[in-house]
């Protein structure tokens, strides 16, 4: 059902987050406890604020309600991915070279299947991470999940 909401979502709202010089981070279709949630992750250069979150979500209500495509009742949430974006895309992961990241795998990796430290490169095949002197070179098939990390 998740990936049919989104399947569904993303060209209705693409278009419109392009014209307005927003990017689609994520869309997530979760239930939580009796409740179904609709959030929508967006982002833009220089980060987006809570009226750039208001319009969005606006936009996104009406051509819901005009287009009735989830039967069940649900929260409609938008906002930012936050400081620990999450990296989906090749262009998240090219973005976030020399940052420091987290990422895990499917399975162990130089013993590891959890690597925090700075990306130093990325292709469609492997991404490097450097934890201190250590270089780990990951296949990007066996990534479970990446992203951004913040550092204190």
């Amino acid at each position: 059902m998740s990936s049919q909401v989104k399947t569904i979502v993303e060209p209705m709202l693409v278009p419109y987050l392009e014209e307005g010089g927003f990017e689609l981070v994520d869309i997530e279709y979760v239930k939580e406890g009796s409740n179904w949630f609709l959030r929508v992750y967006v982002d833009k250069e220089g980060g987006i604020d809570i009226d750039d979150c208001g319009r969005i979500s606006e936009f996104l209500s009406a051509k819901l309600d005009e287009e009735d495509p989830i039967p069940s009742a649900y929260f409609l949430e938008v906002s930012s991915p936050g400081a620990e974006r999450p990296l989906r895309k090749p262009e998240d992961y090219r973005k976030a070279i020399d940052k420091h990241v987290f990422v895990t795998t499917y399975e162990p990796i130089d013993g590891l299947k959890e690597f925090e430290g700075k990306l130093l490169a990325y292709d469609e095949e492997k991404l490097s991470i450097q934890i201190g002197k250590k270089q780990h070179d990951l296949p990007a098939a066996k990534v479970a999940s990446a992203r951004l990390a913040v550092v204190f």
